[in-house]
């Protein structure tokens, strides 16, 4: 049976996965990666944290949400034997807003952690937002250092990861909210320009695809690794 690694979105601590890990149940093994939540790192050292906590002698299928994504393909790429299958969920290889690349001066100066709540709930939760679904979402941005937070974003408005989604192999599978106010759909779009064997699987939800939709997202994973004979 192969584990399916899932890589956390921006704030990192996997929390919000509950959802998700409660419909998956006992369908495939699950291993959730937990970035520091009080130390700044770049894409680069985010990919050595999460290298050193994968599988080795067992198979395993490498899921990355949202700001996880760019590390899910620069894995794949180095083609590790025991990855057998890459999930990305409402993600993207390159800066997927390009102009804000500019904001990036900007973060500094800007109070994420007082975000009211409903800026936060249209981006990641539009219609389909609830109280339990926001209190849920603040609770894990507010175990993160303001510090560790500006950081990612930065490391999101310069990233780009389209020469090493050229070298992946494995079978990938983009999982994309119909309601993404966050991440646009021509994210999936350049995905699939650079590698065309990326399938795709769209789901009726907002951003926080996994957390409003885990029934959907779970069977669309199920089938995809049913598909690898997982």
């Amino acid at each position: 049976m192969a584990t399916l690694v899932l890589l956390p979105g921006l704030e990192g601590t996997g929390e919000l996965f509950d959802p998700f890990l409660k419909v998956f149940g006992d369908r495939t093994r699950t291993q959730v990666v937990r970035y520091p939540t009080d130390v700044v790192l770049g894409y680069d050292e985010h990919q050595d944290f999460v290298r050193k906590a994968l599988p080795v002698d067992e198979p395993y299928v490498l899921f990355g949400e949202s700001f996880s994504g760019p590390i899910a393909i620069a894995l794949a790429a180095e083609a590790p034997p025991s990855l057998k299958g890459l999930v990305l969920c409402c993600t993207f290889a390159r800066n997927p807003r390009p102009g804000l690349a500019g904001a990036r001066v900007l973060l500094p100066f800007i109070p994420l952690l007082d975000m009211p709540p409903f800026a936060l709930s249209h981006l990641l939760l539009g219609k389909f937002r609830s109280p339990a679904l926001l209190s849920a979402i603040s609770r894990a941005v507010e175990q993160v250092r303001p510090a560790v937070l500006r950081a990612r974003l930065q490391a999101v408005l310069c990233v780009d990861s389209s020469a090493l989604l050229a070298r992946v192999r494995v079978p990938s599978i983009y999982l994309q909210a119909s309601e993404d106010r966050l991440i646009p759909k021509s994210a999936l779009a350049h995905i699939q320009a650079v590698c065309p064997s990326v399938a795709a699987a769209k789901i009726e939800a907002p951003h926080c695809l996994l957390q409003s939709s885990p029934d959907a997202a779970a069977s669309a994973i199920s089938s995809f690794m049913r598909e690898l004979a997982l």
